[in-house]
């Protein structure tokens, strides 16, 4: 286990400590966006800004351009998903969770080809190809687009797509050097699979409060 444990912290030698520090920051809110997620309630997205801001950040400096995007873009629809979470059905009920209609599984295939097309002129705009690790960031951005921009229109489904993303990214953040954000999404996996079946519950109830 030691051997382990030598080999993870060997990984950010020579790194800036204000680097680890801002990793660990971006790490903590990050578990409690995806814990306020599963519980359905609005703190998903103060945390979530929180952590997304700090992980532009990083992932510029590691030169990251893919995962760079993608929390860019979750910050973006943090602002959606926060404005579309407290809309409400009447005087006392905010908006239920759902089921993906047509019509969302068309935007969604949209968003998926789309986001992939961004990252791939992005990637060669600037000369980023990292061998086969950044047809994978390319996909899993992708994934992670689609995910967000479900989660703001509480979709069911987004949890589909951020477990198969957590798990594609727990082996491509070890390899990137980012052993931290690895376990990050080890641990967002168990939680999203939690979060599926909370929502799954609660699917179609509209809520009386988002603080729970």
């Amino acid at each position: 286990m030691s051997h382990i444990f030598d080999w993870i912290f060997s990984q950010y030698q020579g790194v800036p400590t204000h680097l680890i520090v801002w990793e660990v920051v971006a790490i903590i809110f990050g578990l409690l966006s995806v814990w306020f997620s599963k519980r359905e309630n609005i703190l998903v997205y103060p945390t979530g800004i929180i952590s997304t801001a700090i992980y532009v950040y990083l992932l510029l400096v590691y030169e990251l351009l893919g995962d760079m995007l993608i929390n860019a873009y979750y910050f973006s629809m943090s602002i959606y998903g926060w404005y579309l979470w407290t809309r409400k059905v009447d005087q006392s009920h905010f908006i239920p969770i759902t089921r993906m209609t047509k019509r969302d599984r068309n935007i969604t295939a949209i968003l998926f080809v789309s986001a992939i097309l961004i990252v791939v002129v992005v990637y060669e705009l600037f000369d980023k190809w990292q061998s086969w690790i950044s047809y994978v960031d390319i996909l899993t951005t992708a994934i992670f687009f689609v995910g967000m921009w479900l989660m703001a229109k509480k979709k069911l489904e987004n949890w589909t797509y951020w477990i198969i993303g957590d798990i594609i990214s727990i082996p491509l953040y070890l390899l990137k050097g980012m052993a931290l954000s690895s376990f990050l999404y080890a641990t967002l996996t168990i939680i999203a699979i939690y979060g599926y079946i909370a929502w799954k519950k609660n699917l179609n109830k509209s809520p009386q409060s988002l603080l729970k």
